[in-house]
């Protein structure tokens, strides 16, 4: 008997034994080319993503690049993202690069984690769907119809202020430039504006939104688990409202024009085929989550970067009070206002060159390649990174930083559609800011995290002095 269990515990160790062979055989299969970017391939399954993650919780997302980017003298390297053998491109090179070869030699990618919480009908995946967005977004972000929005902006930013600003002596900054981007996307999105309606939609989609790069592990408590949950929620919520402006498109209640939404609901592909309500679904949902977070990210390090910097402050308020002394009372902002606030736009782009939103993009080989004598083959994965140094808004004034070395909103045919909205917005929430306070950090030395985008680890709580008069 003895000998039989000494048998089995000999197979079983075996067995295991092989597993672990073939598993990190496997895995190390994956970088059998010749003349590959200098690298470390990570563990099986995972890679160097814990670590990549980990550096992002730290506040400092860029250490994994650099801290590569020094150890192999190397702007390119290969690593192991989210189970998939990736290399980076860093610097402008590497955006020229991938902007330039973008559906030659590369593609927009997500890891399979997005399709998980956006389980797009048709069965399409992320990019089809991007594809899909990039065709039906530029008839509703023409420039009549962004002059149209500024209006809506302005007076949806006055109601913010005054319900969620004024007569406080301290606010957290971050929770509330959610707030502002959200109810924006919502009511030119979707013509939601109720705040009891915005407030149902806005814990679920956070959630969201801190899930779509978790570990893609789908347990119960997870960030992961917790994102898919309220993804579904949210898809609920937006059929009821589709299907309840079906019924008022069809009774002259709702206008064809008023928003995103009508757009869908009425266009129809070459074919004559119409969106399906779970489409539709899909896409407002996508919409409304690249419509606000990005945006409130931006926001927040606006507010950071002008409490730091008084000098940057007072340049920002002597063009927007001129342009709210040139209004009349009642009067709202319009599209002559804002190609005024050049000094406070060179500002919003020097904040997002220090604190990008996004730390990187995402692209798969769909050919084998070149770059700088490395071969990167087929099916890989690319990202690119931007160096930050001092804070200089006087950058932007004229032809700009060089090509490729500032890219917030990408570039070449992925450049995103909705740059000149978040221009918009971006800029309305700086001049109701400023015209209203004067600021300071209750937090000095507030630690920045990532997850999945740059925000300060307490919500970034500010002392608001009110400008007399």
């Amino acid at each position: 008997m003895e000998h039989f269990y000494l048998s089995l515990l000999l197979l079983f160790v075996s067995f295991v034994t092989l597993s672990l062979f073939l598993v990190f055989y496997n895995h190390r299969s994956q970088y059998n080319f010749p003349n590959l970017p200098p690298g470390k391939p990570g563990l099986p399954y995972v890679g160097e993503t814990l670590d990549f993650l980990s550096t992002g919780w730290q506040g400092r997302p860029e250490k994994f690049v650099f801290d590569r980017i020094a150890k192999f003298s190397s702007e390119v390297f290969k690593t192991n993202i989210v189970g998939k053998p990736a290399v980076v491109l860093a610097g402008a090179a590497g955006n020229k690069f991938l902007f330039s070869n973008e559906n030659k030699l590369v593609v927009a990618w997500w890891p399979d984690s997005v399709n998980k919480i956006f389980p797009f009908t048709q069965n399409s995946s992320s990019v089809d769907e991007s594809r899909r967005m990039r065709k039906l977004l530029p008839q509703f972000l023409k420039a009549e119809a962004l002059h149209r929005y500024i209006g809506i902006m302005d007076s949806i930013a006055e109601r913010h202020f005054a319900s969620g600003w004024e007569k406080k002596q301290e606010v957290l900054v971050f929770p509330l430039a959610k707030n502002y981007t959200f109810w924006l996307a919502c009511r030119l999105f979707v013509s939601v504006e109720d705040p009891s309606h915005i407030a149902k939609f806005a814990a679920p989609f956070n959630l969201v939104a801190s899930g779509i790069f978790s570990v893609p592990l789908d347990l119960p408590g997870t960030p992961f688990r917790k994102a898919i949950r309220a993804s579904n929620f949210i898809r609920a919520e937006l059929l009821n409202i589709i299907r309840q402006r079906k019924v008022d498109l069809g009774t002259g209640k709702a206008s064809v024009t008023q928003d995103i939404l009508s757009h869908m609901l009425t266009i129809s592909d070459e074919a004559g085929r119409f969106m399906t309500e779970l489409d539709i679904a899909d896409k407002i949902l996508g919409l409304l989550i690249g419509g606000h977070d990005t945006a409130s990210a931006a926001c927040t390090f606006i507010v950071k970067f002008l409490s730091e910097l008084p000098h940057v402050y007072d340049g920002v308020y002597k063009e927007q009070i001129e342009i709210a002394k040139s209004k009349r009372s009642g009067e709202l902002l319009n599209w002559d206002d804002i190609q005024k606030m050049k000094y406070s736009w060179n500002v919003a782009c020097e904040v997002m060159r220090l604190a990008p939103p996004l730390q990187g993009g995402f692209r798969e080989a769909i050919n084998d390649f070149i770059f700088n004598g490395f071969f990167i083959p087929k099916g890989w994965k690319g990202q690119y990174f931007s160096e930050p140094e001092k804070f200089d808004p006087s950058r932007f004034e004229g032809g700009g930083p060089a090509p490729y070395t500032f890219v917030p909103f990408g570039g070449g045919p992925r450049m995103c559609p909705g740059k000149e909205y978040a221009r918009l917005e971006i800029l309305v929430f700086m001049h109701h800011l400023v015209k209203r306070f004067r600021f300071e950090k209750l937090i000095p030395d507030e630690k920045i995290v990532v997850d999945p985008m740059p925000i300060p680890a307490k919500g970034l709580p500010v002392r608001l002095f009110p400008h007399k008069g």
